[in-house]
């Protein structure tokens, strides 16, 4: 059933970030990558099927998203697999994830004002903030038996603030793979509304949540929708970013309307990627086996993980999370500063692995391993990981 996932592709020489560039990241270019998160694995068949149907046409001219076709896929996906009723009108196509936050948080918000977020997160959220020229107010999670709980009397003090304006919210969370409860969502909508608070939610890794967890997209705790609004898209379900497009959910009409002003007026953005467009419409209509697929071969490889480091690299700490493919692990246990691990991951491994401090976190040294990739490369990375950690040791 997963074998395909096995088969090792060479991504090198295809202007990718992961392969071609670690040398941005980490300084040296001869590193095994377990980095930025998208995958090894190809996309499914059935997108690459209409993908090639479309490149033999052959005029790719500009092309309209505001269609039934794109629309319907995205809401029969979330009816589907959430359970989640989305309105056709809500459905608004955008280049990306961090453009549609970035659109929002300048659209709700002014100069200095404060934008809640849960740290450790997302590195793109920091920089977004940061220029749009919003304040960064933190609420940490805390973490209780290797499992991120949200400290809802931190977050209230944080929303109560007068210059409270937005929560960033991801769901689920990158990097700690936490996929939010209803009550937790529940909890989350009351307290905003109580505080006059919009919530931008980040829902890109939906789909990869593992067996006996749900995501459940926030618009359905709750029937306030008008300071909702989900940033998400199918480029991580798929493996597709590289197609471009990406869509929000937006229930209140006048940011709707504002929303496509500055897409299509200001920014000159609103022309869908022919390719991004596809990905969408097929994969959600043909290739929920695949998703299904890909969750399964995923959960795997975390497993794989967990038992590797148990065994051989006991002094780190790792929980196989509810969702995402990235690996959080807590490598405190090594009484190592964050560069001492980096230095040896670099230069004795010969292994790339995100540190924790790229994700704002300060109370331990951390790694984000990112896992979406055959068996045979994860292993390979584990041990590079065993050799980097011996080499610290006396």
């Amino acid at each position: 059933m997963n074998n395909h996932f096995d088969q090792v592709i060479t991504r090198k020489g295809t202007y990718c970030t992961q392969w071609d560039y670690i040398e941005d990241r980490f300084g040296t270019s001869d590193l095994l990558p377990f980095s930025i998160s998208d995958m090894d694995f190809q996309s499914p068949a059935e997108i690459l099927m209409a993908i090639r149907k479309r490149t033999e046409h052959g005029i790719f001219g500009y092309t309209r998203w505001n269609h039934h076709d794109f629309k319907s896929s995205i809401t029969d996906w979330y009816k589907k697999r959430f359970s989640a009723q989305i309105s056709d009108d809500w459905i608004i196509y955008s280049p990306s994830v961090i453009y549609s936050i970035a659109r929002l948080i300048e659209m709700v918000s002014g100069q200095d004002d404060h934008v809640v977020l849960q740290t450790p997160a997302y590195d793109a959220f920091f920089k977004c903030i940061l220029e749009s020229k919003r304040k960064l107010v933190t609420n940490p999670l805390s973490c209780q038996n290797g499992k991120y709980e949200i400290d809802f009397t931190d977050l209230e003090k944080k929303l109560s603030h007068k210059k409270a304006k937005v929560l960033l919210l991801c769901n689920p969370h990158n990097p700690t793979g936490r996929v939010w409860t209803e009550q937790e969502l529940s909890k989350i909508v009351e307290l905003c509304a109580e505080y006059q608070v919009k919530i931008i939610s980040d829902d890109i890794h939906m789909d990869i949540v593992y067996s006996g967890q749900k995501f459940v997209p926030i618009t359905s705790v709750t029937n306030n929708l008008e300071h909702i609004f989900i940033c998400t898209s199918a480029s991580k379900t798929f493996n597709t970013p590289g197609l471009g497009g990406s869509y929000v959910i937006l229930p209140n009409e006048e940011i709707r309307e504002r929303f496509m002003t500055l897409l299509k007026k200001r920014d000159g953005v609103s022309s869908a990627n022919i390719f991004g467009e596809i990905s969408v419409i097929e994969g959600y209509r043909f290739a929920e086996q695949w998703v299904d697929d890909l969750r399964t071969y995923l959960y795997n490889n975390m497993k794989l993980v967990k038992e590797f480091i148990e065994q051989e690299i006991p002094a780190i700490h790792f929980e196989i999370p509810e969702s995402t493919y990235l690996a959080w692990l807590d490598c405190t246990g090594l009484h190592r500063t964050d560069t001492e691990l980096q230095s040896a991951l670099v230069e004795i491994g010969k292994v790339g692995i995100m540190s924790g401090t790229v994700y704002g976190e300060d109370k331990g040294v951390f790694l984000r391993m990112n896992i979406g990739c055959p068996q045979s490369k994860l292993m390979d990375g584990l041990k590079r990981l065993r050799q980097s950690v011996s080499s610290l040791t006396p």
